[in-house]
């Protein structure tokens, strides 16, 4: 597998997004490139120096930044006095638009994995003036259902692990949202209860990865831990703040918005998110989009087989611009 070299930023600083927020951003690559976008997966996962290197540092001008509460934006999720109520999806996407115009780039390119592929999808729908290309891995909509999955139906392949992450909820709240009770649990003015509740959650998230890697060592960190959990679990108890209509799924619904967009989609075989179709239905309702699926890879961008695949994406877009 072959990523571009490690590079390092020329430009970053902190950037107040309003609300008492400050998001951090970082610009690498070309100063005078392809413009492009990295949405970091969670939500509160943060961005990391390795995605960085999906790009040639020669063709574009890789901007990164720590969403709301995460990485290096302040204040931190973790902390317990942090605001959550003003950490919602469409707080996020203003910031995007605030970050574009504060680095004077009229359109970029958007690269998002995970929950960044959702707010990849809901940026370019709701801002497609701003949005060139799409290219995401480990593809969600945010759609409810795809949280009952992940929190509630995969109990069934993963019976062991389930029980233990049923442990902390109250049984009286066992059978509504799961992601809910737990977000409620680390609201907890207890710091025992709150810590519990991230260890449980983590170790879920880590349970039900159906292929390497099967650890994920920032989970240990406590403050990683607890930001992250209590991020997750406001954005899923809350239908991803996505509005009326997201049992269905709202990003799915409105996939003919993106017509016009070119689109990479990459998604592993393993990735959970296929066992409801997500990413093949939105494939076809996406006119312009392509669809890779590659074997024996679960949710991992950085997988061989998904990254090179992502790294073609962005050298044929970085040749046509």
């Amino acid at each position: 597998m072959t990523f571009y070299p490690e590079i390092e930023p020329y430009d970053q600083g902190m950037l107040d997004v309003g609300d008492g927020n400050r998001v951090h951003w970082e610009v690498c690559g070309n100063p005078h490139g392809k413009p492009a976008l990295v949405l970091h997966g969670g939500p509160g996962s943060g961005s990391s120096p390795g995605m960085r290197r999906y790009f040639d540092p020669a063709v574009y001008r890789i901007v990164l930044l720590d969403q709301r509460g995460c990485g290096r934006s302040t204040p931190h999720a973790s902390a317990y006095d942090t605001d959550m109520s003003v950490n919602t999806t469409a707080h996020v996407l203003a910031d995007l638009e605030l970050l574009r115009r504060h680095l004077g780039i009229e359109r970029w390119l958007v690269w998002g994995v995970s929950w960044g592929s959702v707010l990849g999808l809901r940026y370019a729908q709701t801002h497609r003036h701003a949005v060139s290309e799409l290219v995401l891995a480990g593809v969600a909509t945010g759609a409810n259902p795809e949280v009952a999955l992940m929190t509630r139906g995969l109990g069934r392949i993963f019976p062991e692990a389930y029980a233990r992450f049923l442990e902390p909820v109250p049984r009286d709240e066992r059978d509504g949202s799961l992601a809910a009770a737990y977000h409620r649990l680390l609201e907890s003015p207890d710091p025992a209860v709150r810590e519990r509740a991230a260890r449980a959650w983590t170790d879920w998230e880590t349970a039900i990865v159906p292929a390497p890697p099967r650890s994920v060592p920032r989970y240990e960190d406590p403050v990683f831990r607890m930001g992250f959990a209590r991020t997750v679990t406001h954005y899923w108890g809350q239908d991803h703040f996505l509005g009326e209509g997201n049992d269905e799924g709202v990003v799915l619904r409105d996939a003919p918005l993106l017509e016009g967009i070119p689109g990479t989609l990459v998604q592993g075989a393993l990735d959970f998110g296929n066992l409801q179709g997500t990413v093949w239905r939105l494939h076809h309702a996406w006119p312009g989009s392509e669809l890779f699926v590659v074997d024996e890879v679960g949710h991992n961008a950085g997988a061989p087989g998904t990254a090179e695949l992502l790294i073609a994406a962005t050298d044929r877009y970085g040749r046509s611009s």
